[in-house]
């Protein structure tokens, strides 16, 4: 058995933030990182499908600690490099352990401590190894979404389809779409980043949408950044000073979405426009029912996935889904598309804290029958933080903020005799 103050759970940006914050704020405080995969990462671990990247700028998606030096919208090996720097830096790779899988966490009131049911895995991932853990604190880093598989659809005729399915977070290395006719179901940020990916290599790649999608055009740049790095600021001052700047003015943009929808609409149009020309039509395929912001924007760096449909590598098929066919999908149209690959961009398979099977002194737990506080802890729960980021602006803004939270109230938390 084995005891610390503080077990995170995860060692994504959100672990790896953690870990750094306690420390940093309680150094005397002991902890562990427990990963159930073979590496730090996360997301960004997980993902390999072809130019994958943030969608969400690195100034804000980065830590508070640590300047962000490169382009806004970054790669996952950018990304996996920036996280690696702070581990190394800190000297933080110590306190994790890898292919350690959580099972059961159960918290006992008469002991003050919960304990927590662990299955470690060899390098080959053959052989197993269980092992318990104790601790006063328990920091949920896991995120909300099963590494193991994507969410796909039940659809008619799944079965029929002769080609090849790919859901992106199961990327096959050995895939080769090289002159192959692609179909990619979805129209999100996976969407929009792996068709500019795919075009020059594939014969064709369609984009296949339910409805369509805002998507906000930009170049992938900061104009302020480039300036104080022009005048030789120090690059922790311009990241600080950019981090406001953006979080201030995507609250004003909320803002504006929720109170002028139409200009905030026409400015959007008004970008894919500029690439598109104005004799395209945007009303089938890029103008949604619903106003800006009441589903996630997605950022589009240097408007590539419209250059990809401009430049006819790519297209827009707006239409339901009636079945699978041997050689492709039926749309509810009657068209056919034919594939030879088709890769499901349907988004994740959602869960809670990681499928772990909580307890509280023997009774198990129902998370729907909580309240959440401030976000990030639970009625009835005692001792446990769970990080979840924000939906108008970058995850890790909140992460870091909890880590100030949870830093704080482990001072007292683990200290406190059992009541």
């Amino acid at each position: 058995m084995t005891h610390v103050d503080v077990l995170v759970v995860g060692a994504g940006i959100s672990g790896i933030g953690a870990a750094y914050h306690l420390r940093d704020q309680r150094p005397d405080t002991s902890f562990m990182v427990l990963e159930n995969q073979s590496d730090f990462g996360g997301t960004w671990r997980t993902h390999t499908y072809p130019g994958i990247r943030s969608d969400s700028d690195l100034y804000t998606f980065g830590y508070r600690f640590k300047p962000w030096v490169g382009d806004p919208i970054a790669t996952a090996e950018q990304i996996l490099t920036y996280v690696g720097e702070v581990i190394d830096d800190n000297d933080l790779d110590r306190f994790i352990r890898y292919n350690h899988q959580i099972v059961t966490a159960s918290w006992s009131r008469d002991t003050a401590l919960w304990t927590l049911e662990v299955v470690e895995t060899d390098a080959g991932g053959v052989g197993e190894t269980t092992h318990v853990f104790t601790a006063k604190f328990l920091w949920m880093c896991q995120g909300y979404f099963r590494h193991s598989e994507g969410y796909t659809p039940e659809w008619d005729g799944f079965d029929d389809y002769e080609g090849t399915v790919v859901h992106p977070q199961l990327w096959p290395d050995d895939l080769d779409y090289s002159g192959k006719r692609v179909v990619v179901i979805g129209s999100g940020a996976t969407a929009a980043t792996l068709i500019p990916a795919m075009v020059d290599t594939a014969e064709h790649v369609t984009m296949l949408q339910r409805s369509p999608t805002y998507f906000r055009v930009a170049k992938n740049a900061n104009e302020l950044a480039d300036t104080l790095r022009d005048l030789d600021i120090d690059e922790a001052w311009i990241h600080e000073i950019v981090r406001r700047e953006i979080v201030k003015n995507g609250a004003l943009f909320a803002q504006i979405s929720a109170e002028q929808p139409e200009f905030v609409k026409e400015e959007l149009f008004a970008a894919i426009s500029e690439i598109m020309g104005d004799d395209y039509d945007l009303s089938p395929h890029f103008t949604p029912s619903y106003r800006p912001w009441r589903q996630r924007i997605a950022f589009v760096p240097d408007g590539d996935l419209f250059h990809a449909i401009k430049g006819g590598k790519a297209s827009v098929v707006t239409d339901n889904i009636e079945r699978f066919t041997p050689r492709g999908i039926l749309l509810e149209s009657g068209t056919e598309l034919e594939a030879d690959i088709i890769i499901t961009a349907t988004g994740f398979d959602l869960n809670v804290l990681g499928d772990i099977r909580f307890t509280i002194d023997g009774e198990p737990l129902n998370f729907h029958d909580t309240i959440t506080y401030r976000g990030s802890m639970f009625t009835g729960i005692p001792n446990m933080v769970w990080v979840f980021g924000y939906f108008r602006a970058s995850w890790t803004l909140k992460a870091d903020l909890i880590g100030d939270f949870a830093a704080c109230s482990t001072t007292w938390m683990i200290c406190a005799p059992p009541s």
